[in-house]
């Protein structure tokens, strides 16, 4: 079965966060840093759990925020680096929240707790490694470095140094030129990617990236044919780059469906293939905690090809909740040396949001990419866990609607102010 494994620990855990090994004092709570449907799923993890959570909310929508599990909600800090350091470290002084667990929850958050390791450890109990070991993963051209030297299946890629070199470099079309390092703004494609369909096309777009992002930090890679249904993730919960507990699923469906975003819609999988590729790249990496290994599986030949490596929590984490792996709370449980119990990941549990995937399949249906009857039983056959939606956390999803139109309102603003 997907994922089954007996953790480390033989203890017993009553399940709702009270904890012997916590008993006559307070319980350790968690900061998450991000106020998404991301740090939602963080929230409600470890908030059912009876574990106190704060949010850090930045420019995202305020989700979380609205929860009825947020003990405690602040601003996200601005400023320059050491600023937003010393703000983490003045927070954690003054409320005594050292062994509280950090959940970054956006690359951005995770390479600045990286780059502080040593500072975020005495304040706070940290997962996310030192930059030394994250770096490999974070930086695309790095990851590519990585991912050649130890055998694992990748899309063509070419990190070049200058418009000559690409020039001189005979490039598999279509596609698609990109930043290499994940916490660098894109000024240059509304996406994450830029699809180029020829030569002309790439030298002409690479010359115009290089005017506002440094060469270094630039890649072109191949597409690989197909859709939602070639795309494949594995995720883990690791200690020194050991898998204590997986879950593989397939990301059927993406918003945009091109270079997505975000997934849309999730379902969990079973298939052996990913796991090989994937064991080695953590034992090399030697991460700890949470981590997802994103693949597409290359329809000419079979095989998955490696695309993104995210260590850190990813949009669509609570449907593994679902389908019996909690990874928050696990991670939790982890930090705090408690008992991990015995879980099982199960198989064709699904995850879904609504907001982001019915414009995806609209577009799609226009294209004539998906048939109407194919959208509408995609949502029945088994257990559906949505976003946003819960009923024991009503209010996020109440307040989801209004918060698209406010950004969607700030979008048109801001274009016709151009």
């Amino acid at each position: 079965m997907n994922g089954e494994v007996k953790l480390n620990g033989n203890g017993s855990h009553n399940g709702n966060g009270a904890n012997n090994g916590h008993a006559g004092q307070q319980m350790p709570g968690a900061i998450v840093l991000g106020a998404d449907y991301r740090g939602l799923g963080v929230v409600r993890s470890l908030g059912r759990h009876g574990i106190p959570v704060w949010v850090l909310k930045g420019n995202e929508h305020a989700l979380a925020t609205h929860s009825k599990y947020v003990r405690r909600s602040l601003p996200a800090p601005k400023g320059d680096p050491e600023a937003q350091l010393k703000f983490f470290l003045d927070l954690s002084k003054e409320n005594g929240l050292q062994r509280w667990v950090l959940f970054p929850t956006d690359d951005e958050t995770v390479s600045f707790i990286s780059r502080y390791h040593e500072e975020f450890s005495q304040a706070y109990r940290v997962v996310t490694p030192a930059w030394e070991s994250l770096e490999w993963a974070i930086n695309k051209a790095k990851m590519h470095q990585l991912a050649t030297r130890l055998g694992v299946a990748q899309p063509w890629t070419i990190c070049p140094g200058s418009v000559e070199e690409l020039a001189a470099t005979d490039c598999p079309f279509p596609a698609i030129l990109k930043p290499a390092v994940k916490d660098v703004v894109n000024p240059f494609a509304p996406a994450k990617a830029l699809r180029v369909e020829n030569r002309e096309t790439l030298l002409r777009a690479y010359a115009e990236a290089v005017k506002v992002i440094p060469s270094s930090v630039l890649m072109v890679q191949e597409i690989i044919p197909g859709g939602g249904e070639n795309q494949f993730s594995y995720t883990t919960l690791c200690s020194g780059g050991k898998p204590l507990v997986f879950l593989t699923a397939n990301r059927r469906r993406q918003f945009p469906m091109d270079f997505g975003r975000a997934s849309t819609y999730v379902e969990t999988i079973e298939d052996p293939g990913l796991l090989e590729p994937s064991v080695h790249l953590l034992e090399a990496l030697k991460l700890d905690g949470l981590v997802e290994i994103e693949y597409k599986r290359d329809p000419r030949d079979g095989s998955f090809k490696l695309l993104d490596i995210n260590p850190r929590v990813w949009g669509w984490h609570s449907l593994c909740q679902r389908a019996g792996v909690d990874y928050p709370y696990l991670l939790w449980l982890l930090l705090n040396n408690e008992p991990l119990p015995e879980v099982t990941a199960r198989t064709g549990v699904r995850w879904v949001r609504i907001s982001s995937d019915l414009p995806s399949a609209v577009r799609e249906m226009l294209h004539g990419r998906l048939s109407l009857k194919s959208y509408v039983t995609s949502f029945f056959g088994g257990p559906l866990e949505e976003a946003i939606m819960a009923r024991d956390d009503i209010w996020p999803a109440l307040v989801e609607f209004p918060l698209l139109v406010d950004v969607a309102a700030k979008r048109i603003l801001n274009r016709r102010k151009v």
